[in-house]
Protein backbone atom coordinates (compact mmCIF):
# COMPACT_ATOMS: atom_id res chain seq x y z
CA UNK A 1 0.00 0.00 0.00
CA UNK A 2 2.90 2.34 0.79
CA UNK A 3 4.58 1.45 -2.51
CA UNK A 4 1.44 2.29 -4.46
CA UNK A 5 1.10 5.71 -2.72
CA UNK A 6 4.74 6.59 -3.50
CA UNK A 7 4.29 5.71 -7.18
CA UNK A 8 1.15 7.83 -7.41
CA UNK A 9 2.98 10.79 -5.84
CA UNK A 10 5.82 10.57 -8.42
CA UNK A 11 3.34 10.42 -11.28
CA UNK A 12 1.54 13.47 -9.99
CA UNK A 13 4.82 15.40 -9.64
CA UNK A 14 5.84 14.49 -13.17
CA UNK A 15 2.50 15.67 -14.54
CA UNK A 16 2.89 18.95 -12.66
CA UNK A 17 6.32 19.54 -14.13
CA UNK A 18 5.06 18.76 -17.60
CA UNK A 19 2.20 21.15 -17.09
CA UNK A 20 4.65 23.89 -16.00
CA UNK A 21 6.77 23.38 -19.10
CA UNK A 22 3.73 23.54 -21.31
CA UNK A 23 2.64 26.74 -19.60
CA UNK A 24 6.12 28.28 -20.03
CA UNK A 25 6.20 27.31 -23.70
CA UNK A 26 2.78 28.81 -24.24
CA UNK A 27 3.83 32.00 -22.45
CA UNK A 28 7.01 32.30 -24.54
CA UNK A 29 5.04 31.83 -27.73
CA UNK A 30 2.65 34.59 -26.69
CA UNK A 31 5.50 36.99 -25.90
CA UNK A 32 7.22 36.35 -29.23
CA UNK A 33 3.95 36.83 -31.08
CA UNK A 34 3.44 40.15 -29.29
CA UNK A 35 6.98 41.33 -30.22
CA UNK A 36 6.43 40.45 -33.87
CA UNK A 37 3.07 42.24 -33.81
CA UNK A 38 4.47 45.40 -32.21
CA UNK A 39 7.42 45.43 -34.65
CA UNK A 40 5.03 45.11 -37.56
CA UNK A 41 2.98 48.03 -36.24
CA UNK A 42 6.05 50.28 -35.96
CA UNK A 43 7.30 49.15 -39.38
CA UNK A 44 3.95 49.95 -40.93
CA UNK A 45 3.91 53.36 -39.27
CA UNK A 46 7.40 54.14 -40.54
CA UNK A 47 6.46 53.11 -44.06
CA UNK A 48 3.27 55.15 -43.90
CA UNK A 49 5.18 58.29 -42.87
CA UNK A 50 8.40 57.97 -44.83
CA UNK A 51 7.42 55.68 -47.68
CA UNK A 52 9.86 52.91 -46.71
CA UNK A 53 11.31 51.12 -43.74
CA UNK A 54 14.45 52.53 -42.06
CA UNK A 55 17.71 51.31 -43.61
CA UNK A 56 21.21 50.98 -42.24
CA UNK A 57 23.18 54.12 -43.15
CA UNK A 58 25.78 53.55 -45.84
CA UNK A 59 29.36 54.78 -45.65
CA UNK A 60 30.25 58.32 -46.70
CA UNK A 61 32.90 58.67 -49.40
CA UNK A 62 35.52 61.40 -48.93
CA UNK A 63 37.66 62.13 -51.99
CA UNK A 64 40.93 63.90 -51.16
CA UNK A 65 42.61 65.85 -54.00
CA UNK A 66 44.79 68.09 -51.81
CA UNK A 67 48.32 68.10 -53.34
CA UNK A 68 49.72 68.40 -49.81
CA UNK A 69 48.02 65.17 -48.68
CA UNK A 70 50.51 62.50 -47.63
CA UNK A 71 49.65 59.92 -50.35
CA UNK A 72 49.73 62.61 -53.09
CA UNK A 73 53.04 64.21 -52.13
CA UNK A 74 56.48 63.16 -50.93
CA UNK A 75 58.19 63.28 -47.51
CA UNK A 76 61.14 65.34 -48.76
CA UNK A 77 60.56 68.38 -46.55
CA UNK A 78 60.15 67.51 -42.88
CA UNK A 79 56.79 68.56 -41.46
CA UNK A 80 55.41 69.68 -44.83
CA UNK A 81 53.08 68.18 -47.44
CA UNK A 82 52.22 65.19 -45.23
CA UNK A 83 48.62 66.02 -44.35
CA UNK A 84 46.96 63.01 -42.74
CA UNK A 85 43.36 62.93 -43.94
CA UNK A 86 42.86 59.46 -42.50
CA UNK A 87 42.85 61.19 -39.11
CA UNK A 88 40.13 63.53 -40.36
CA UNK A 89 38.08 60.55 -41.55
CA UNK A 90 38.34 58.96 -38.10
CA UNK A 91 37.14 62.19 -36.47
CA UNK A 92 34.21 62.45 -38.86
CA UNK A 93 33.25 58.82 -38.25
CA UNK A 94 33.11 59.47 -34.53
CA UNK A 95 31.07 62.65 -34.99
CA UNK A 96 28.64 61.34 -37.61
CA UNK A 97 28.31 57.79 -36.34
CA UNK A 98 28.94 56.24 -39.74
CA UNK A 99 31.90 54.90 -41.69
CA UNK A 100 33.91 57.30 -43.87
CA UNK A 101 35.83 55.84 -46.82
CA UNK A 102 38.82 57.90 -48.02
CA UNK A 103 39.85 57.90 -51.69
CA UNK A 104 43.03 59.76 -52.66
CA UNK A 105 43.46 60.99 -56.23
CA UNK A 106 44.47 64.15 -58.05
CA UNK A 107 41.52 63.73 -60.42
CA UNK A 108 37.87 63.54 -59.38
CA UNK A 109 37.05 61.57 -62.52
CA UNK A 110 39.71 59.00 -61.68
CA UNK A 111 38.61 58.86 -58.04
CA UNK A 112 35.03 58.06 -59.05
CA UNK A 113 36.31 55.12 -61.07
CA UNK A 114 38.00 53.61 -58.03
CA UNK A 115 36.17 50.60 -56.63
CA UNK A 116 36.18 51.92 -53.06
CA UNK A 117 34.34 55.11 -54.09
CA UNK A 118 31.42 53.20 -55.55
CA UNK A 119 31.18 55.87 -58.24
CA UNK A 120 30.18 58.64 -55.85
CA UNK A 121 31.74 61.36 -53.70
CA UNK A 122 29.91 62.78 -50.68
CA UNK A 123 32.75 65.03 -49.50
CA UNK A 124 35.56 66.38 -51.71
CA UNK A 125 38.63 68.26 -50.45
CA UNK A 126 41.19 69.78 -52.80
CA UNK A 127 42.37 72.82 -54.73
CA UNK A 128 39.23 74.87 -55.29
CA UNK A 129 39.78 75.60 -58.99
CA UNK A 130 40.69 71.99 -59.76
CA UNK A 131 37.75 70.50 -57.85
CA UNK A 132 35.22 72.83 -59.48
CA UNK A 133 36.64 72.16 -62.95
CA UNK A 134 36.61 68.40 -62.41
CA UNK A 135 33.12 68.42 -60.95
CA UNK A 136 31.83 70.29 -63.98
CA UNK A 137 33.59 67.88 -66.33
CA UNK A 138 31.98 64.80 -64.73
CA UNK A 139 28.59 66.43 -64.14
CA UNK A 140 28.74 66.44 -60.33
CA UNK A 141 27.01 69.18 -58.38
CA UNK A 142 29.09 70.24 -55.37
CA UNK A 143 28.53 72.90 -52.73
CA UNK A 144 31.48 74.52 -50.97
CA UNK A 145 31.24 74.39 -47.18
CA UNK A 146 34.65 75.45 -45.87
CA UNK A 147 38.25 76.46 -46.58
CA UNK A 148 41.28 74.85 -44.96
CA UNK A 149 43.82 77.28 -43.55
CA UNK A 150 47.52 76.68 -44.09
CA UNK A 151 50.25 76.81 -41.47
CA UNK A 152 50.22 80.59 -41.88
CA UNK A 153 46.48 80.81 -41.32
CA UNK A 154 45.75 81.83 -44.92
CA UNK A 155 43.30 80.05 -47.20
CA UNK A 156 44.86 81.30 -50.42
CA UNK A 157 47.82 80.55 -52.66
CA UNK A 158 49.60 82.38 -55.48
CA UNK A 159 51.44 81.61 -58.66
CA UNK A 160 55.16 82.42 -58.75
CA UNK A 161 56.82 83.45 -62.02
CA UNK A 162 60.37 82.10 -62.01
CA UNK A 163 63.45 82.37 -64.21
CA UNK A 164 66.89 80.84 -63.83
CA UNK A 165 69.23 82.50 -61.31
CA UNK A 166 71.46 84.14 -63.96
CA UNK A 167 68.63 85.37 -66.19
CA UNK A 168 68.73 89.16 -66.76
CA UNK A 169 64.98 89.59 -66.15
CA UNK A 170 64.21 91.39 -62.89
CA UNK A 171 60.43 91.86 -63.13
CA UNK A 172 57.48 90.47 -65.07
CA UNK A 173 57.73 93.44 -67.42
CA UNK A 174 61.10 92.10 -68.60
CA UNK A 175 59.58 88.84 -69.86
CA UNK A 176 58.28 90.15 -73.20
CA UNK A 177 59.10 87.61 -75.89
CA UNK A 178 60.13 84.89 -73.41
CA UNK A 179 58.92 81.34 -73.95
CA UNK A 180 56.78 80.62 -70.88
CA UNK A 181 55.30 77.53 -69.29
CA UNK A 182 52.01 77.84 -67.44
CA UNK A 183 50.06 75.31 -65.42
CA UNK A 184 46.96 73.43 -66.62
CA UNK A 185 43.85 75.53 -67.26
CA UNK A 186 42.16 74.26 -64.09
CA UNK A 187 45.03 75.47 -61.88
CA UNK A 188 44.07 79.13 -61.48
CA UNK A 189 47.27 80.20 -59.73
CA UNK A 190 49.43 78.93 -62.61
CA UNK A 191 47.17 79.80 -65.53
CA UNK A 192 44.39 82.40 -65.37
CA UNK A 193 46.02 84.41 -62.58
CA UNK A 194 49.38 84.27 -64.36
CA UNK A 195 47.90 85.52 -67.64
CA UNK A 196 46.24 88.37 -65.71
CA UNK A 197 49.65 89.24 -64.21
CA UNK A 198 51.23 89.48 -67.68
CA UNK A 199 48.45 91.78 -68.83
CA UNK A 200 48.87 93.96 -65.75
CA UNK A 201 52.55 94.48 -66.62
CA UNK A 202 51.93 95.12 -70.30
CA UNK A 203 53.36 91.82 -71.49
CA UNK A 204 51.47 90.23 -74.38
CA UNK A 205 50.31 86.70 -73.75
CA UNK A 206 52.12 84.11 -75.87
CA UNK A 207 50.42 83.12 -79.12
CA UNK A 208 50.79 79.51 -78.08
CA UNK A 209 50.35 78.86 -74.38
CA UNK A 210 52.64 76.06 -73.29
CA UNK A 211 51.53 74.13 -70.22
CA UNK A 212 53.28 71.83 -67.77
CA UNK A 213 51.22 69.36 -65.76
CA UNK A 214 53.43 69.65 -62.69
CA UNK A 215 55.51 72.52 -61.30
CA UNK A 216 58.81 70.70 -61.69
CA UNK A 217 58.22 70.14 -65.41
CA UNK A 218 58.13 73.84 -66.22
CA UNK A 219 61.09 74.53 -63.94
CA UNK A 220 63.20 71.82 -65.57
CA UNK A 221 62.34 73.11 -69.05
CA UNK A 222 63.72 76.59 -68.38
CA UNK A 223 66.81 75.14 -66.68
CA UNK A 224 67.45 73.04 -69.77
CA UNK A 225 67.04 76.15 -71.96
CA UNK A 226 69.57 78.00 -69.83
CA UNK A 227 72.13 75.27 -70.54
CA UNK A 228 71.70 76.11 -74.23
CA UNK A 229 72.12 79.80 -73.54
CA UNK A 230 68.41 80.49 -74.03
CA UNK A 231 65.90 82.28 -71.80
CA UNK A 232 62.55 81.14 -70.50
CA UNK A 233 60.10 81.53 -67.63
CA UNK A 234 57.73 79.22 -65.78
CA UNK A 235 54.85 79.61 -63.36
CA UNK A 236 54.82 77.40 -60.28
CA UNK A 237 52.45 77.17 -57.32
CA UNK A 238 53.60 78.99 -54.19
CA UNK A 239 53.00 75.88 -52.07
CA UNK A 240 55.24 73.81 -54.37
CA UNK A 241 58.39 75.93 -54.19
CA UNK A 242 59.74 74.27 -51.00
CA UNK A 243 59.18 70.85 -52.53
CA UNK A 244 61.03 71.52 -55.77
CA UNK A 245 64.29 72.09 -53.93
CA UNK A 246 63.53 69.81 -50.98
CA UNK A 247 62.92 66.81 -53.24
CA UNK A 248 66.04 67.55 -55.27
CA UNK A 249 64.09 68.09 -58.48
CA UNK A 250 65.88 71.39 -59.01
CA UNK A 251 69.15 72.55 -57.49
CA UNK A 252 68.74 74.87 -54.52
CA UNK A 253 69.05 78.49 -55.58
CA UNK A 254 68.83 77.68 -59.30
CA UNK A 255 65.52 79.54 -59.71
CA UNK A 256 64.62 83.14 -58.96
CA UNK A 257 61.14 84.65 -58.49
CA UNK A 258 60.42 87.76 -60.61
CA UNK A 259 56.68 88.02 -60.08
CA UNK A 260 53.73 86.80 -58.03
CA UNK A 261 50.08 86.55 -59.05
CA UNK A 262 47.07 87.76 -57.14
CA UNK A 263 45.97 85.38 -54.38
CA UNK A 264 43.41 82.73 -55.30
CA UNK A 265 41.56 80.25 -53.04
CA UNK A 266 43.57 77.15 -52.17
CA UNK A 267 42.12 74.10 -50.37
CA UNK A 268 38.34 73.93 -50.10
CA UNK A 269 35.87 71.35 -48.80
CA UNK A 270 32.75 70.53 -50.81
CA UNK A 271 29.72 68.35 -50.16
CA UNK A 272 27.65 66.58 -52.78
CA UNK A 273 24.66 68.84 -53.45
CA UNK A 274 22.49 65.76 -53.99
CA UNK A 275 22.78 64.68 -50.36
CA UNK A 276 19.67 65.32 -48.33
CA UNK A 277 19.60 68.57 -46.38
CA UNK A 278 20.03 66.92 -42.98
CA UNK A 279 23.10 64.98 -44.13
CA UNK A 280 24.68 68.04 -45.74
CA UNK A 281 24.16 70.01 -42.55
CA UNK A 282 25.58 67.23 -40.39
CA UNK A 283 28.67 66.79 -42.59
CA UNK A 284 29.27 70.55 -42.71
CA UNK A 285 29.04 70.83 -38.94
CA UNK A 286 31.32 67.82 -38.42
CA UNK A 287 33.98 69.17 -40.80
CA UNK A 288 34.02 72.64 -39.25
CA UNK A 289 34.12 71.30 -35.70
CA UNK A 290 36.67 68.55 -36.37
CA UNK A 291 39.71 70.85 -36.34
CA UNK A 292 38.90 72.28 -32.93
CA UNK A 293 41.12 69.36 -31.90
CA UNK A 294 44.75 70.54 -31.78
CA UNK A 295 46.16 67.10 -32.64
CA UNK A 296 44.07 66.98 -35.81
CA UNK A 297 45.18 70.49 -36.79
CA UNK A 298 48.78 69.33 -36.42
CA UNK A 299 48.06 66.23 -38.53
CA UNK A 300 46.51 68.41 -41.24
CA UNK A 301 49.29 71.03 -41.05
CA UNK A 302 46.79 73.82 -40.49
CA UNK A 303 46.84 76.80 -38.15
CA UNK A 304 43.12 77.42 -37.73
CA UNK A 305 41.65 74.32 -39.30
CA UNK A 306 38.56 74.48 -41.50
CA UNK A 307 36.84 77.86 -41.58
CA UNK A 308 33.76 79.25 -43.26
CA UNK A 309 34.26 81.56 -46.22
CA UNK A 310 33.61 84.74 -44.22
CA UNK A 311 36.50 83.91 -41.88
CA UNK A 312 38.95 83.03 -44.64
CA UNK A 313 42.24 84.89 -44.45
CA UNK A 314 43.58 86.64 -47.54
CA UNK A 315 41.70 87.89 -50.61
CA UNK A 316 39.82 85.40 -52.72
CA UNK A 317 40.68 87.25 -55.92
CA UNK A 318 38.47 86.35 -58.86
CA UNK A 319 40.25 85.59 -62.13
CA UNK A 320 38.97 85.07 -65.64
CA UNK A 321 39.08 81.34 -66.31
CA UNK A 322 40.31 80.28 -69.72
CA UNK A 323 38.27 77.79 -71.69
CA UNK A 324 39.28 74.19 -72.10
CA UNK A 325 41.12 71.66 -70.00
CA UNK A 326 44.62 70.45 -70.73
CA UNK A 327 44.99 67.80 -68.06
CA UNK A 328 43.68 65.00 -70.22
CA UNK A 329 46.41 65.58 -72.80
CA UNK A 330 49.28 65.43 -70.35
CA UNK A 331 50.83 62.26 -68.96
CA UNK A 332 50.26 61.88 -65.23
CA UNK A 333 53.37 62.83 -63.26
CA UNK A 334 55.12 60.35 -60.98
CA UNK A 335 54.14 60.22 -57.31
CA UNK A 336 57.07 62.40 -56.22
CA UNK A 337 56.15 65.01 -58.82
CA UNK A 338 52.54 65.49 -57.81
CA UNK A 339 52.74 69.14 -56.92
Amino acid sequence: MAVHSHSSWRSAAMLARMGGLAFAAALMSTVLTSIVFVSAVFMSAAMAQGGEAPKERSALVMVVMDPLAKPLSCPCVEGYAQRDYDRLAAALEKSLGRKVVVVYNESLKAALKRKESGGSADLVIGKQSVVTADAKAVGNSLAKIAMLTGKDGATTQTGLVVVTKDDPAKTVADLAGYPMWFGPVESDEKHAAALALLEKHGVERPETIETAAACDEGAIKILDLAKEGKRGAAVISSYAKPLLEGCGQVEKGSLRVVGETAAVPFIAAFVNAKLDEATRAAVTKAVLESTSDLTLRIALETKNGFVVEAKSAGPATGVQRAKGNTRGGVAAPERAKKK
